[in-house]
């Protein structure tokens, strides 16, 4: 069966990303390979390396420094350096090496306009990610995703006074203003040249919100990973 090898999973904070791969990943992996072309899953998320420097942070305070990247606001925190952004598309490189080799590995990551956008992340990647990469990317307007994120937060609120969400500098920042509709020419499939790699790419409306066991997310995720398949494929013919 065709699988993917890397799926680069883009689209604003709170467009979806993280319903797609826990939607993938409680399927069973035979059937999530016949109906979406996905494998065992590996994961690569930035958000997780982000959090390990604000918390660094924290001890770099707590001795007595000034914080390097960020400022805390509640139980979250908004980055004030973007350099910590080159670091985690430096860590992608890293970390990719050390999947496992017959896994689909999801690299999942947003960006601003501001921070350069995805062209200059995708132009950032390393070239072992890059060669045998799939974009899908979720898209949702910024509004949608801001509420999106405020009802999750609420959700969650019912169950842990300790939960948190998106600040909105960082909604604003990260999901307002974003390069991919122009990076694509408007076009909501195709391909991108990235570091002389030929990347097919899916950009897969995600509104309206679906939950995860309403079949029709269903079909909508197997209907863009279909076209993402025929493209990979067709590349490499």
């Amino acid at each position: 069966m065709q699988k993917f090898k890397t799926l680069i999973l883009l689209g604003r904070p709170a467009s979806g990303k993280s319903e797609f791969i826990d939607f993938m990943k409680k399927l069973p992996e035979v059937d999530r390979l016949e109906r979406f072309h996905v494998g065992a899953i590996a994961e690569l998320d930035d958000f997780v390396w982000l959090w390990q420097k604000f918390v660094e942070d924290d001890l770099w305070e707590a001795s007595g420094h000034r914080r390097l990247y960020s400022k805390k606001i509640d139980h979250a925190y908004v980055m004030t350096d973007r350099s910590v952004l080159d670091f985690c598309l430096a860590k992608f490189g890293e970390a990719f090496p050390k999947q496992p080799k017959d896994a689909t590995t999801f690299v999942e990551f947003s960006r601003g306009a501001g921070d350069g956008g995805y062209k200059y992340a995708l132009n950032k990647l390393s070239p072992e990610i890059l060669k045998n990469a799939a974009i899908l990317f979720i898209m949702t307007s910024y509004e949608e995703a801001c509420r999106r994120n405020e009802a999750r937060y609420q959700a969650k609120l019912k169950h842990s006074v300790l939960a948190h969400k998106v600040p909105e500098e960082d909604m604003v920042r990260f999901g307002k203003e974003i390069d991919w509709v122009s990076l694509t020419s408007n076009q909501s499939k195709g391909y991108l040249t990235v570091n002389n790699f030929k990347i097919p790419f899916v950009t897969m409306n995600n509104e309206p919100e679906l939950k995860l066991d309403n079949p029709q997310l269903a079909g909508r995720y197997k209907s863009a990973l279909d076209q993402l398949m025929t493209l990979t494929t067709n590349k490499q013919e």
